[in-house]
């Protein structure tokens, strides 16, 4: 609040007319004077209803001012009030044992102001201490709250984190078990992520579409037989026909056929050659004759021949055919057959050839029509072992999805039966009545030996064999100590908060004792200083009292010196 708004409230407090209407922001100002500012400050904290005139006091002030009477106010009054306290001390008259009594009074009050100051400072350390403890717990609890909320603050990123973990996993095992549902479970179908999920009849009935068109189109191309080794998977089946072997499709009647055959061709061949020969040969010695005779002819038309002559040229002549006659006899007979046998035999070698040639553009037919099932035959054995392949890799990642599964099963199965040993253990009758106490716990035991050093704590002292007894021991010993911990805890928490109660009850008599109900801070009680005021005036009295007395008794000292008669009246 405003020092202008305090001004105002204290107006409205005093019963002020139109106070209502005022407004504390314009009085700031007065505010602002170094000179009146204490004085505001001091209206504003202690000035109430008991400060302000009554109707009737202010009637009887007007009834006086209308009276014409005199009226003291300022430095006349003071003047006035001064000359009849003087005046009241002149006419009173006090003795030695009154002084004495006053002046034990005096001492008495000095002594009990002393005492309360003391006791205000001594009010004033218990304060300051007080405030400090206050300060020094507030601390302490700021510091116990910062850590709480550190815990805090880790517990929960702890539990947000496993939370986060186990939603997760919750997550992965739904879909998990989405994957592995029965579709027949659910109106809605599930979607397929596994190739197993997929139907093959759609590809089992193409390819057997497709092998059974194969197997026509082979049985069409091929010879008798060959659709068993088409529609059979066996490797060894598909192999290409050998060229070197033309004939490996006939049997011995076709090679006895065509051996038939061109014995036959021989023959006729060789007849033919001979025939051609003899008439080749008659054709020859017919144009020889006839050239012969010509040449005789024109010979014996020009010249004269003599009988003789002609008798030895005609037995020359005869005995030259033969020779001639024996030497185609000779060619006919011996030299002739062989050399047409020869040419029958080289005029069998083109049959043979086109033969070949004929099995040769067979077997080029077969081997391009083999081709051509072969790479239908690899595309359909690629297809299945591509589709195989895929079933083996899903199966094996199937094996190892279970076989994780059943480690995972195994596991918790494990945790699961230790966990209910454990509680079995815990939940049983004292374990002295089925072990031993004094059995030394097996080394292997490391939950009972982690228990045992988790009970023993920070004791250096290390047995060398744990038995169930000193186990027992050590977790009854704890046990107590735990209980005597408790106990202390609340007592002094009991004493904490009645420590704090007392203070807060002190502080709240400090502050009515400082304030006194006002606002501004008091040193010292508002009784003790009315008591303080009155004895400072009673001092003051006192004082003056005595200083009149030792000015009169100063004048009458001075008149008993100077005046004799008095003296001697003395």
């Amino acid at each position: 609040m405003s020092c202008g708004n305090e001004f105002v409230e204290t107006l409205k407090k005093i019963g002020y007319p139109k106070a209502d209407i005022l407004n504390g922001e314009d009085f700031d100002w007065l505010f602002e004077d170094v000179e009146d500012e204490s004085f505001l400050k001091w209206f504003c904290g202690n000035v109430n209803e008991q400060n302000v005139l009554s109707e009737k006091e202010l009637e009887a002030f007007s009834d006086l001012q209308r009276s014409g009477k005199p009226i003291l106010e300022g430095t006349a009054l003071d003047e006035v009030l001064r000359t009849c306290k003087t005046f009241d001390l002149k006419t009173c008259k006090l003795d030695d044992k009154e002084i004495q009594i006053l002046e034990d009074e005096v001492q008495t009050l000095q002594k009990l102001n002393n005492s309360k100051i003391q006791r205000r400072n001594k009010y004033q350390l218990m304060v300051s201490e007080t405030s400090y403890r206050f300060l020094a717990l507030n601390a302490k609890q700021e510091e116990a709250t910062k850590k709480l909320k550190q815990k805090q603050g880790f517990l929960n990123a702890v539990n947000t984190k496993l939370s986060n973990e186990l939603q997760g996993l919750t997550e992965e095992v739904n879909n998990l078990m989405i994957f592995f549902r029965n579709s027949n479970l659910s109106e809605r179908t599930n979607p397929m992520v596994f190739l197993s999920q997929f139907s093959l009849g759609k590809y089992i009935s193409q390819e057997e579409q497709s092998t059974a068109a194969l197997t026509l189109y082979t049985k069409k191309q091929f010879f008798q037989g060959i659709h068993e080794v088409v529609e059979s998977s066996n490797e060894e089946n598909f192999q290409l026909l050998d060229i070197q072997t033309p004939s490996i499709c006939d049997n011995e009647e076709i090679l006895r056929e065509r051996r038939l055959e061109m014995a036959r061709l021989q023959m006729a061949c060789i007849c033919v050659q001979k025939q051609i020969i003899y008439l080749k040969t008659s054709n020859s010695s017919m144009k020889s004759s006839i050239k012969w005779a010509e040449e005789n002819l024109h010979r014996l038309t020009n010249e004269v021949i003599d009988k003789e002559n002609l008798d030895a040229e005609i037995s020359s002549l005869n005995s030259e055919i033969l020779k001639l006659e024996e030497q185609i006899t000779h060619i006919k007979d011996k030299v002739l057959p062989v050399v047409v046998k020869e040419y029958a035999q080289l005029l069998n070698m083109p049959v043979v050839k086109g033969d070949f040639e004929l099995q040769i553009a067979k077997q080029d037919y077969y081997t391009a029509r083999q081709e051509l099932v072969l790479n239908e035959l690899i595309k359909q054995k690629a297809s299945f072992e591509l589709v195989q392949l895929s079933y083996e890799i899903e199966l094996r990642k199937h094996w190892d999805t279970y076989r994780q599964l059943e480690s995972l099963v195994q596991q918790l199965s494990q945790r699961n039966t230790v966990l209910c040993q454990h509680l079995a253990v815990l939940s049983e009758i004292p374990a002295s009545e089925q072990l031993t106490s004094r059995t030394p716990i097996d080394t292997k035991d490391h939950s009972t030996h982690r228990l045992y050093q988790l009970l023993e704590g920070d004791n250096k002292k290390k047995e060398l064999f744990i038995t169930h007894e000193h186990l027992e021991e050590v977790a009854e010993k704890l046990k107590q100590d735990v209980s005597v911990i408790q106990d202390q805890l609340a007592v002094s928490t009991q004493e904490h908060f009645f420590f704090l109660s007392k203070l807060n009850n002190d502080v709240d008599m400090l502050c009515d004792a400082l304030y006194h109900g006002g606002n501004q801070l008091l040193l010292c009680d508002q009784e003790l200083k009315e008591h303080f005021h009155q004895v400072e005036s009673q001092l003051n009295e006192l004082h003056h009292l005595l200083t009149d007395i030792l000015a009169d008794v100063k004048t009458k000292r001075r008149i008993l010196a100077t005046n004799k008669l008095h003296q001697v009246e003395r």
